[in-house]
């Protein structure tokens, strides 16, 4: 009766003929190539030598005094986000950031500029680096969600930083900002790494709330314009939210895996539609923003202040809540 074979006989068996080969081999002065176990199923990515991130073009009135927006298009390159049926994330987001892009140049009231205008990737550290180095008032992340199978689920969603998140946060950004100068007008050069966590943190805060802010803008402005998930607002650890000092939201477009909806995003009509919903949040939230900044200064005279009040301001921006 055969016994069945040790198993550490089975397992010493493939180690025995590979070294057999490699005497064979090494007594008659052949060199084998190295085994490619497993070497097939790794991908590698050639990353771009940078030692710095590339600012993109600002378009719009050259004056420093509009607001500049800075629009970033999720995903890119290798990177190509949610796939549905004829439509790719990081082409569909792409679109509808080109398409914000021209209704804000039309509407003239920003500077734009994108974190990417063609098909490259982009780290999320260098998406909201772009917008601080250029001194940003806005960012704008812009993606597309997915529910895998459940090709029913539709509907956008507006994403802000978690307060948690928030928090974790300030304090990398105070070690690794340490050296910098300032944040949100604050000098923080020299600072104690508790002071600057303090700082960076309180900046967070302000900018947190302007990004709610914002995101209720989206919400109400969009309301009868573009279909809605039925949780449309919130908040998450999102790293590409992570800049202390400039305002930001991620806007989930739709589900790419609705088909549907996927095609009406693709669409001329539903980039317009997202486009003009998005243009009006935007003018409405920095005009907001001017009020504010001259209700703050002292009291001026009346054609002092007649000559801050921007001239084409939406009338109904006057009286309107913060909440939708």
């Amino acid at each position: 009766m055969l016994r069945n074979p040790s198993p550490y006989f089975i397992l010493a068996l493939p180690v025995a003929l590979f070294a057999l080969v490699m005497g064979v081999a090494a007594a008659s002065g052949q060199n084998l190539p190295a085994p490619q176990f497993g070497r097939d199923y790794v991908k590698r990515i050639a990353l771009d030598d940078r030692g710095g991130i590339e600012l993109p073009e600002i378009q719009g009135d050259d004056s420093d005094e509009r607001p500049l927006v800075v629009i970033d298009p999720g995903h890119g390159g290798h990177d190509p986000g949610a796939s549905g049926v004829d439509v790719v994330e990081k082409n569909l987001v792409l679109d509808l950031a080109l398409a914000l892009r021209d209704a804000l140049l039309e509407q003239g009231d920003v500077r734009v500029a994108l974190t990417r205008s063609d098909d490259r990737y982009l780290l999320h550290a260098e998406r909201y680096e772009i917008a601080r180095r250029l001194g940003a008032d806005l960012f704008v992340s812009i993606h597309a969600d997915s529910a895998g199978e459940a090709s029913e689920v539709e509907g956008a969603s507006i994403y802000t930083l978690s307060t948690r998140a928030s928090s974790e946060a300030a304090a990398r950004f105070a070690e690794r900002e340490n050296r910098a100068d300032r944040i949100n007008g604050q000098e923080i050069s020299g600072q104690s790494d508790l002071v600057n966590t303090i700082l960076v943190e309180l900046s967070q805060r302000r900018t947190q709330e302007e990004s709610r802010e914002f995101a209720d803008l989206i919400q109400r402005e969009g309301e009868d314009r573009i279909r809605f998930h039925p949780q449309p607002r919130r908040s998450a650890a999102l790293k590409v939210l992570r800049a202390p000092d400039v305002p930001s939201v991620l806007f989930e477009s739709g589900f790419i895996t609705n088909e549907e909806e996927a095609a009406r995003l693709a669409s001329p009509e539903g980039r317009r539609r997202f486009a003009e919903t998005l243009a009006r949040a935007i003018r409405i939230y920095f005009v907001r923003q001017r009020e504010d900044l001259l209700e703050e200064r002292p009291a001026q005279s009346g054609e002092d202040a007649a000559a801050d009040t921007p001239p084409d301001e939406p009338a109904e921006a006057k009286n309107e809540t913060s909440t939708p």
